[in-house]
């Protein structure tokens, strides 16, 4: 289980498929910018390092998912394809159903990017109902969580 303080922390190397033209290639503002590590990979890669604590951890029971609720980030410095990126999260607060973590991504020592990230914790079966529910009101696919 996850405790005040608790830390985990992962390494990533930035591909070449991570850059700001790969965000949505479907976007010509997007494929025109430069290849530097995206804002969006940023925020996909802070919220990594936190699922892998909680199942690193062994914070969840069988049954149990964690869903993003809050990421408040802010990216500090760019960095290109092949860039070795050191990412670290601690334990800020413990909720009944949440857990919220202080996440800093260093390139060497230099600060990529940093903030604060929320997951919820929740019963996988109950939110894969609840959406395929809304799937007849909104549209959309109906969704399997594993």
């Amino acid at each position: 289980m996850i405790v005040l303080n608790d830390r985990h922390q992962m390494c990533y190397t930035v591909p070449h498929n991570k850059g700001v033209p790969n965000l949505y290639p479907e976007s010509a503002h997007f494929v025109a910018m430069p290849s530097v590590f995206a804002t969006g990979f940023l925020v996909g890669l802070m919220e990594w390092v936190c699922i892998e604590h909680l199942d690193v951890a062994k914070h969840l029971d069988d049954g149990e998912g964690s869903l993003g609720l809050v990421i408040d980030m802010v990216h500090d410095a760019a960095c290109t394809e092949g860039a070795v990126l050191d990412v670290n999260c601690v334990c800020i607060d413990i909720g009944k159903r949440s857990v919220t973590w202080q996440v800093e991504v260093y390139c060497q020592d230099v600060l990529m990017g940093h903030g604060k990230h929320k997951r919820v914790i929740v019963d996988k079966q109950k939110f894969a109902n609840h959406v395929n529910s809304q799937t007849a009101v909104i549209g959309g696919k109906v969704i399997e969580w594993r």
